[in-house]
């Protein structure tokens, strides 16, 4: 059997073996197509190597841990991670596969290349993977070839590619890849021509950029757009594009250069060459006998056809179909730093300024129609910011996802969450918040006076320090009676903040886990893998994941202060009615109101999930052991403290354990007194391990039902190594 084939040797009948992106080059070639030298290592070698190295069996428990349809794209996330870490630490292709090795050496053997995949599933009429499966660009020497073989097989296990297969109801233990080795045309512009618009059938549709066609792709570069016509080839529109910087190679992979003065006057193409490419995708469309995306390259002035794929309709116009946004959480290291920009220098800004803006609105000098009108604004402003964190800041958590892959790619470790410990301690806004309270509890630590005058309910008698920091305080992040951050009084005022102080003050300070001399040796041991100028991206990528791990966990504070505005202005409606019986505003504003109040239904982002969580609830067969994932390393034991409603949060003791659905930043100030999180939201990246990480607390994340099965007061023994969770007998009270 043969292990790698010649783009020129390959059939039609081929297709199952070597996938539809390699099978369209090799048609596109034999009809006279400029298409770089390739050869392709086919679906056969990809399972004898899964098979060989017992890999196929430990992908399988991955995926078996949880049913798919259950599981968050962070659970999968992590479930991607550890795979892809099964394929670096494997065998090298060469050991297994001498004929590859060979023949690379013969072919490539300093030639630089693009590494793509090209799956049986990619590129039919009916389902597109395009921008799903890995592509390396730049590739040199056999041995990174190999590695990045291994890299392209390994993106087989992705988060979107198993997500969107899921979306396509296709099996996951079914599906394979082949890998296609292409050598690099190093462009000097390149593009994408559709062959008809997905919006007018008798137009067709060409974008072009300075530099390397990954630049579009990626969506660092904008294009250059024309419109043409499918049957005289004219040229309808163009729209012209900034031109501020291109894509270039560099020594290792491609980077973004600054853009020279010709490139920004002059656009990419000259109409005669829009021409000849637009016909250029017809003929394609011809060959394959369907509308067709098609890119390209121009090097020293010849045309080069790169790939030719079907276009289809990703996501169409259905809500329920997710793909669009799979895609939109895979970005690129210049696109998140682009990204990050604009939510740094912007998003983040705005929307600490809407939250002080509202805040600044006296609610009691309003008029009963001021009120209505208030609460609907804020209503639109919250909505307006859960917008942008859905579209921008989720997608910035992928700068933890990129680092975590480059760190994986060059230190290959045992623990593939390693690099997390050199993200911890960013500055969290929740650690922050905790490291308040933190102050107010030592306070009370020394002052014996002070903790009696607390106990008696005697906070105003307190002192002007120790009121100076509680007002400092619930300025700030609000008095922790409310599910949101920022917000007051939402059942029993202060008395919540105070009692929280308290408890804390009867153990020593919290410590965190990782000293920082380990962190730093870690930090010097990654950085040194990255010689000369390379050293200073690998700088440039750590500051931007310790950015998106900041962001993950801040998002849900900044976001918790708007939504604490609206829950403000609810409240103050809720004092009116219950004491005039109603709002004295016109009919139709009432019916207004009363809709969106049932429609908006509870504010607070932490959801009841029933009654209960006590002692003495017991169901009739519970499980001894539970098991999810493995998120935060240690082992504790203590009684259980399950988390059903906000109430349940201010009664949490020293050393219980927190049990929840799921951990919200804005609950996270009772982690100082937990000694381990158990939750039923999986991740290693959610806000629950973040936090458990920062102050070395056992945690194991996505355990199913974890709060049906466990009660307030189950002793639990929790193993964050194993992901495991032992329930006990309940503590007597």
């Amino acid at each position: 059997m043969r292990w790698i084939v010649p783009l020129d040797e390959i059939k039609d009948e081929d297709l199952p073996r070597v996938g539809g992106k390699c099978i369209a080059l090799f048609q596109l070639a034999r009809r006279g197509f400029n298409v770089p030298a390739a050869c392709c290592v086919p679906v056969t070698a990809y399972d004898h190597y899964i098979d060989g190295c017992g890999l196929r069996e430990r992908i399988l428990m991955e995926l078996s841990r949880k049913d798919l349809k259950e599981m968050r794209w962070e659970e999968i996330w992590d479930a991607s991670l550890r795979i892809r870490n099964l394929f670096l630490r494997g065998p090298a292709i060469g050991e297994v596969f001498p004929e590859i090795r060979a023949f690379l050496e013969d072919r490539f053997p300093e030639t630089p290349v693009v590494v793509r995949s090209s799956s049986p599933e990619e590129d039919s009429r009916e389902s597109s993977f395009a921008g799903i499966h890995e592509s390396f660009v730049n590739v040199r020497g056999v041995d990174s070839i190999e590695r990045h073989v291994k890299l392209v097989w390994a993106s087989l296990w992705s988060d979107s590619a198993i997500l969107y297969r899921q979306e396509l109801h296709l099996d996951p233990a079914l599906s394979a890849m082949a890998v296609i080795v292409q050598e690099l045309i190093q462009g000097e512009r390149s593009g994408v021509v559709f062959s008809r618009s997905p919006n007018r059938s008798h137009e067709g549709v060409l974008e072009a950029v300075y530099g390397l066609n990954q630049g579009l792709v990626d969506g660092v570069v904008q294009p250059d757009r024309w419109v043409f016509d499918r049957e005289t080839l004219r040229v309808v529109s163009h729209s012209p594009a900034p031109r501020d910087h291109f894509l270039t190679v560099n020594p290792e992979g491609v980077r973004t250069a600054p853009a020279p003065p010709r490139m920004k006057r002059w656009p990419p193409l000259k109409k005669k060459e829009v021409c000849r490419l637009a016909s250029l995708s017809l003929k394609s469309e011809k060959v394959f006998g369907m509308p067709q995306d098609m890119e390209w390259t121009i090097a020293m002035g010849r045309l080069w056809i790169l790939q030719s794929r079907p276009i289809t309709s990703i996501g169409g116009t259905d809500d329920r179909d997710k793909r669009r946004w799979y895609l939109s959480l895979k970005r690129s290291f210049e696109n998140l730093k682009q990204l990050r920009n604009r939510i740094e220098s912007e998003l983040i800004p705005g929307m600490i300024a809407d939250a002080v803006k509202l805040g600044d609105v006296n609610l009691e000098h309003l008029n009963d129609r001021q009120l209505c009108e208030e609460i609907f604004r804020r209503s639109d402003v919250e909505k307006k910011w859960a917008a942008v964190y859905w579209e921008e800041f989720i997608p910035f958590a992928h700068g933890m996802r990129l680092f975590g892959q480059v760190y994986n790619d060059v230190m290959r470790p045992d623990d593939p969450y390693e690099f997390v410990a050199l993200l911890a301690g960013s500055s969290l806004e929740s650690v922050r918040r905790n490291e308040m309270l933190e102050a107010m509890a030592s306070m009370v630590r020394q002052d014996e006076g002070l903790r009696r005058k607390l106990t008696m309910g005697r906070h105003l008698d307190a002192g002007e320090a120790f009121l100076r920091l509680i007002d400092g305080f619930i300025g700030e992040f609000g008095d922790l009676s409310c599910p949101v951050t920022g917000a007051v009084q939402c059942d029993q005022g202060p008395e919540a903040l105070v009692r929280m102080v308290l408890e804390l003050a009867e153990g020593p300070s919290p410590s965190k886990r990782i000293p920082q001399r380990d962190v730093e040796q870690l930090e010097e041991a990654f950085l040194s893998r990255f010689p000369g100028e390379r050293r200073r991206e690998a700088v440039e990528l750590l500051d931007l994941a310790r950015a998106s791990y900041r962001l993950r966990d801040d998002d849900n504070i900044h976001l918790g202060r708007i939504e604490a505005r609206k829950l403000a202005a609810v409240s103050e409606a809720n004092r009116r009615i219950n004491r005039k019986g109603r709002l004295d505003v016109p009919p139709d504003l009432q019916e207004r109101l009363a809709a969106f109040l049932a429609a908006d239904g509870e504010l607070s982002t932490l959801r009841s999930h029933g009654n209960g969580g006590v002692p003495g609830e017991r169901l009739q067969l519970k499980p001894r052991q539970l098991v999810g994932q493995p998120a935060g390393p240690g082992i504790c034991r203590g009684a259980a403290r399950v988390i059903r409603e906000t109430a349940d949060l201010v009664r949490f003791k020293k050393g219980e354990v927190l049990v929840c659905d799921a951990v919200d930043p804005n609950m996270t100030f009772v982690v100082p007194l937990a000694s381990g999180i158990v939750e039923r939201r999986g991740g290693m990246l959610i806000h629950g391990a973040i936090i458990a990480r920062e102050y070395g607390l056992p945690c194991v994340t996505g355990v199913p039902d974890v709060i049906r099965w466990v009660c307030t007061g189950d002793s639990l023994t929790v193993d964050g190594y194993l992901g495991i969770v032992t329930v006990g007998a309940a503590h007597s009270s």
